[in-house]
């Protein structure tokens, strides 16, 4: 089921309005995509919809079936983009604080391009 609170204040928030900055690697109406500032690995990009959003769960109840079929078709386009189809990447979006999402605001993250760094 959907949740019923958005935190307009968290980080993902304000960079969609612009009030916090990122390295944009992609953007469209529909979905942001971003450098993560704490990589794990050579490439790690954070791509982001522009809805309101809070977990995998949320937007898969509350999104339509083309904004989510948009949305895995960016994650490979930049995959793609970074050639890292052909060398491998891993897909990680986490759910709820027991599983370490830090911030709510549904994201999946794209990694690849060597070795991941485990801190």
């Amino acid at each position: 089921m959907s949740p019923a609170v958005y935190d307009n204040n968290n980080v993902f928030a304000k960079i969609l309005r612009g009030e916090l900055p990122c390295k944009k690697v992609y953007e469209d109406e529909h979905v942001l995509a971003f450098e993560d500032k704490y990589p794990k690995a050579p490439v790690h990009i954070l791509v982001i919809p522009k809805g309101k959003y809070i977990s995998f769960d949320d937007f898969i109840y509350s999104s339509s079936d083309d904004n989510i079929l948009h949305f895995f078709k960016v994650i490979r386009k930049i995959a793609h983009d970074y050639k890292l189809d052909k060398t491998g990447y891993r897909l990680i979006t986490n759910h709820g604080e027991g599983r370490e999402q830090e911030i709510p605001h549904f994201h999946v993250h794209i990694l690849g391009g060597g070795s991941l760094r485990v801190d």
